[in-house]
């Protein structure tokens, strides 16, 4: 039996019976089954049916955000901005996945070449809790439109929007077996992975779940692609708009309650502007609104869950031990956790070294550009970092040094469908959006016609 407990309350909200491994085995069929059909279908069809997703998604916003803020405690506000993001990635690829996928001419000694981009079939999609419609989205909206399927493992505290998600689907006209939630525990991926219907897998989540997800699929010699975490640096070097940047900073650090990949988590000033910046910072952290996700002007919620809750605050608690100094915060309550700012951070620290999934950040200062660097770059993470800074050439001459997925300028490290995204080191491999994405879970073919 799956459980949703809301983060705030505590109070059991959802109950989903897990499926048998004979009612699992029949949902893989129906997949395998609509896949012959669905690769069929012409890209106007599945354009059609994934603007048709969009419209279902923006009628009903808030219908769906407030099961998101309901399971995961995301606040309101945000939740909807999630689900508008993902009628976003619908409308991107029904505009173009077909021109994105369109066979390519390749001039050689042949009358003709070229390669094609043709579905492979089932895909299995293993997603988080953090942002539950997006991850889920990103993955399906290209796929779809290159005419695969999918098959959704989701996380076990989120499976009303997984349930809500292939309801999206229905809703838009999508044929039954398209898209399909499976209400199962990560005791029946290893199963999944090795039935033959299964043609490859992408996972969102942690490096032990990456590491295990990708040793079976090698092993059955199927694709992966891993998306694993970050610690992203927000670098400020000395001629930064300091307003500006200590705004995109907290909202990096602090949106979904700092509970996303992609979030700022350490932070780097230069030593010269430092007591300023940090001054401004704190101010704008205590001004930030915690309460009822529910409320429209909460912007710090719960955590999802309080096993993570507690999670953070040993990892905090043991780089106190070692010298951190907390500015504010620190104390949590249930599933609350404190905005939290340290400062006399140690490279050996967890709140350095390891990856802090909540609303904790950490403060180091720099002397130059090649130290800055050199900090950004003294993690097992590559998934993105951002620059501060009003100065072109600096930027251009470092964007190259930082061993990261992304580099974001005066701005913190999103995900966009026109971008692709994706990390390196033990953040994960392959990439996810534009172009790059549709075409992780394609057949390249090659034809080559000399008459």
């Amino acid at each position: 039996m799956k459980e949703s407990i809301n983060p705030y309350t505590g109070e059991k909200i959802f109950e989903f019976q897990e499926l048998t491994s004979s009612e699992l085995d029949e949902k893989v069929q129906e997949a395998n089954d609509s896949f012959f059909a669905w690769k069929k279908t012409t890209f106007q069809e599945r354009s059609k049916l994934l603007k048709a997703a969009a419209k279902e998604l923006r009628e009903h916003t808030d219908e769906y955000a407030k099961v998101i803020s309901q399971e995961m405690g995301k606040p309101i506000a945000q939740s909807r901005a999630e689900v508008d993001k993902c009628a976003w990635v619908c409308e991107y690829y029904a505009e173009n996945g077909e021109s994105q996928l369109a066979s390519k001419t390749i001039e050689t000694d042949a009358d003709t070449s070229y390669v094609s981009y043709e579905p492979l079939g089932v895909i299995l999609a293993v997603m988080p809790w953090n942002y539950p419609f997006w991850q889920v989205f990103r993955f399906a909206a290209p796929n779809i439109m290159a005419g695969n399927v999918g098959v959704l493992k989701h996380a076990s505290n989120v499976m009303k929007s997984a349930q809500l998600i292939e309801q999206v689907f229905l809703r838009a006209g999508f044929p039954k077996g398209c898209f399909q939630n499976l209400i199962i525990g990560s005791d029946k991926i290893e199963e999944l992975l090795k039935n033959p219907v299964i043609k490859a897998a992408t996972l969102t989540g942690s490096k032990p779940a990456g590491s295990s997800v990708a040793s079976i699929a090698g092993q059955e010699i199927k694709k992966t692609v891993l998306e694993l975490g970050g610690n992203n640096a927000l670098i400020v070097f000395e001629d930064a708009d300091l307003d500006a940047t200590v705004e995109i900073c907290v909202k990096a650090r602090y949106q979904n309650t700092g509970q996303s990949c992609i979030a700022g988590k350490r932070l780097l000033v230069h030593e010269s502007i430092a007591d300023a910046f940090i001054k401004k910072f704190l101010n704008q952290v205590k001004s930030l609104n915690s309460g009822d996700p529910m409320k429209e002007d909460t912007f710090i919620g719960p955590m999802a869950r309080v096993d993570l809750a507690k999670e953070l605050e040993k990892q905090l608690q043991d780089s106190v031990k070692m010298g951190a100094k907390i500015l504010i915060g620190g104390k949590r309550d249930q599933a609350y956790f404190e905005p939290t700012v340290v400062t006399d951070i140690s490279y050996d620290m967890p709140v350095f070294k390891e990856e802090t999934f909540g609303p904790v950040i950490g403060i180091v200062t720099f002397k130059n550009d090649a130290e800055a660097v050199e900090i950004s770059n003294n993690s097992e993470f590559g998934l993105g970092v951002s620059l501060f800074t009003s100065n072109k050439e600096r930027v251009n001459k470092l964007a190259p040094l930082f061993n990261e997925g992304a580099v974001f300028v005066n701005e913190l490290v999103k995900s966009d469908p026109r971008l692709p995204f994706g990390g390196v080191k033990i953040s994960g491999y392959g990439r996810e959006l534009s172009e790059d994405g549709i075409k992780e879970f394609v057949n390249e073919k090659t034809v080559y016609i000399k008459l």
